[in-house]
This record gives C-alpha cells, sequence and structure tokens, in this order.
C-alpha cells in the first residue's frame, strides 16, 4: 500500500473521531439542565431571568435538579438579591425626599432674604404655583430613580444593556398594549371612586395629593406635562421594570411581578394611584418579561399619563364640548382595551409558580429584613399620609 492510501485512512479516521465528539457532547449537553430555565417551567420567560448557576454553581454538572427546597447557600444567594431591591427602593425613597426638603429649604431662605416682606404662606405659594416645585418634583424623582436603578444593576452584576434587548416587538403590539393600559386606567378610575366613598364615610380621604395652585402658570404647566408624560414614564420604568423587576426575578418570575406592582402602587403614595400603578404594573411587568425590555412598559407608561393629563384638563381648556370629545375617545378605548385584553390573556398569561419556586419567592423574600423594611417603610409613609 502506497503512501496516499495511509494518509486517506488518516484523514478518515479523524473525521470519524471528531463526529463522535461531536456526539458525545450533544449527549452531555441533553445531561445538563437548562441553566436558564432550571425550575424547568414552561411559563417562564427564561432569557429574562438570567443564567441561574450563578446562585446554584451545581448546574454545571451532569444530572443536577433543583431541590425542592434551597439549600442554605442558594436560599443565602436568593436573598441577597431581595435585600438589593429592597435597599433600592429605600434609597429612592430617602434620596428624593430628602432631596426635595433641603432644596426647598434652601430655596425658601433665598426667597425670604430678597422679599424681607413676604410672609412665609406668600412664599410657598410662589413657589407652587411657578415652575419651581414642579421643576424640583421632576428632578428630584428623576435622579433617585436613575441612580438607584443604575446602583441596583451594578449591585446584582447585571448588564445595564439587557434593559434594552427588545424581542418581538413593533407597532402593532404597541397600539394593542396601549389599548390595554388605557382599559386599566378608566377601570382604576372606578374602583378608586368606590374606595374615597368608603373611607369618606367615616370623614378621611383617600386622594393625599393636593394638586390645586401647582404649577398654574405657563412654565410651571408645561414642566409638570414633560414630567408627567416623559420623565416619569421612562425614569419609573428604569427602576422597576429595568432594574426591580430583573432582580426580583431570578428564582421566581410570577413573585417579582406581583412584588414590583406591589412596590409600584405604594410609592405613589395614595389609593387612587395606588389602585391604579398596580393594576398597570402587572401588566408592564408582563410585557417587559415577554419583549426581555423595558421598552414597551416605556410607551404604554407615556400613553397611559398622556392620556390622564389630557383629560384632567380638557374641561378647563375646551369646555363642555371638550369633554363630550374626551369621554367619546375615553369610550372607544375602553372597549377596544377589553377586547385587545381578552386576546392577550388568552395567549399570554403572567407566569406561573412551580413548587420549587414558591420556596424562593415570599418564603425567602419575608426572611430579607431589608426587603420588609422597605414595604413597612412604603406602607407606613402612605397610611399616615392618609389618616394624619
Amino acid at each position: 500500500m502506497n503512501e496516499d492510501y495511509y494518509r486517506a485512512e488518516i484523514s478518515s479516521l479523524n473525521r470519524e473521531i471528531r463526529r463522535l465528539n461531536r456526539q458525545i457532547e450533544t449527549e452531555r449537553r441533553k445531561e445538563l439542565p437548562d441553566k436558564f430555565n432550571p425550575f424547568d417551567n414552561p411559563t417562564d420567560y427564561p432569557y429574562f431571568s438570567g443564567d441561574y448557576s450563578d446562585i446554584m454553581p451545581e448546574l454545571d454538572a451532569p444530572d443536577c435538579s433543583v431541590p425542592l427546597d434551597p439549600a442554605p447557600e442558594e436560599h443565602r444567594k436568593i436573598k441577597r438579591f431581595y435585600s438589593i431591591g429592597g435597599w433600592c427602593v429605600m434609597g429612592e425613597f430617602f434620596v428624593s425626599n430628602i432631596f426635595m426638603m433641603i432644596v426647598m429649604f434652601i430655596l425658601e431662605m433665598v426667597l425670604k432674604s430678597q422679599n424681607s416682606g413676604a410672609g412665609e404662606d406668600a412664599i410657598n405659594s410662589y413657589m407652587s404655583s411657578s415652575s419651581i416645585l414642579a421643576g424640583l418634583n421632576m428632578l428630584a424623582f428623576m435622579i433617585s430613580n436613575i441612580l438607584f436603578a443604575f446602583v441596583g444593576l451594578k449591585m446584582a452584576n447585571i448588564p445595564k444593556t439587557q434593559l434594552v434587548r427588545t424581542r418581538d416587538f413593533g407597532f402593532g403590539k404597541a397600539l394593542e398594549y396601549c389599548l390595554i393600559g388605557g382599559f386599566l386606567w378608566i377601570i382604576s378610575i372606578f374602583v378608586s371612586s368606590g374606595i374615597e366613598d368608603i373611607f369618606s364615610h367615616y370623614g378621611h380621604t383617600t386622594n393625599v395629593m393636593d394638586m390645586d395652585g401647582v404649577g398654574v402658570t405657563g412654565v410651571g404647566f408645561a414642566v409638570m406635562m414633560i414630567y408627567q408624560c416623559v420623565i416619569a414614564p421612562i425614569t419609573e420604568e428604569i427602576f422597576f421594570r429595568g432594574m426591580l423587576l430583573r432582580v426580583f426575578s431570578r428564582a421566581n418570575q410570577r413573585f417579582a411581578v406581583f412584588a414590583t406592582a406591589f412596590f409600584f402602587g405604594l410609592g405613589h403614595h395614595n389609593v387612587p394611584q395606588f389602585v391604579l400603578a398596580f393594576l398597570i404594573g402587572i401588566f408592564l411587568a408582563h410585557i417587559t418579561l415577554k419583549h426581555n425590555s423595558v421598552i414597551p412598559a416605556i410607551i404604554v407608561h407615556i400613553f397611559i399619563n398622556t392620556m390622564s393629563g389630557v383629560v384632567s384638563n380638557v374641561e378647563e381648556y375646551f369646555g363642555f364640548g371638550g369633554i363630550i370629545v374626551a369621554e367619546c375617545v375615553i369610550l372607544v378605548i375602553a372597549i377596544a382595551g377589553f377586547f385587545m385584553l381578552c386576546l392577550f390573556r388568552g395567549k399570554d398569561k403572567v407566569p406561573s409558580s412551580t413548587p420549587a419556586q414558591s420556596r424562593r419567592g415570599i418564603a425567602v423574600a419575608k426572611k430579607s429584613v431589608v426587603f420588609v423594611s422597605a414595604v413597612l417603610l412604603q406602607l407606613i409613609y402612605t397610611v399616615a399620609l392618609i389618616f394624619m
């Protein structure tokens, strides 16, 4: 046999070795658990929660599975993520409120020094009616939301680019989701009205946000609308659905959806907005999971806030005719949104929890002192505003 024959034989053997190696690797991968869906939950969105081997390194070994109850080290790592979210919620609360108090105090001192004859009530009225209070409110919440969103992402080791890696989203989906959001906004108005009637019967009000006299100047009104319709939706979504939802979703997406919606509602510190924020927060979290991005939630949030702003000012600026037109538009949105919601719920549902995930949701979160403290802080502050 000549040399060419042996070379051909060796080449054939090498190809067979490579084929067998690929087959072995394929079989090995079949034995390994899915690190992006370790709980084998078909309702989860596995690309959203990330690689679970960061929490449970044993998943890199063949034939490993997640136990029903978390081991101590896994429990500690899951609790850490809930604590990160709790720290950021409390940080956002304190920074936004302290920032407002400090800057308001400084401005009051400056205005008093320049207008020695003006009383405190006159100065406060001027700050409220002009663009000052509206601008400070926008600045305080914009800074605190963005700051602690990025702090939370950094602590959780989540790349900021993950917030906007949008999947399967286009104009049709945006229109569908905006109509659903409009329907949820309308429903929340009726629910809030019923709750307000109950509270008013006992001499209390659920709406502690008195906006009369705030931003009545042209510039003040413009600043309020920019904040309500653009800045607030973007920065709140980056904080709640961008950071908080991802941090809470590492082990239980269903818990993350309702936990972030609850914090989102409490963060508004009044019952009418809590009802809206909680309902819409569930929906916004769901579409964020579905599309792996805050972009859809930002678009829907902008639509709802803009619609709310237009409706609340239409009577003052357009009279009775404007009210009729607005009510007709609301009716169309309500009907279309209801049908869109039925269709959406028929094919897309909020993720459910497996038994193992249930033991890694609220069961772990309630053992985090920081998480519980964040809940209590928001609850106590909201109740104090209502009853004091």
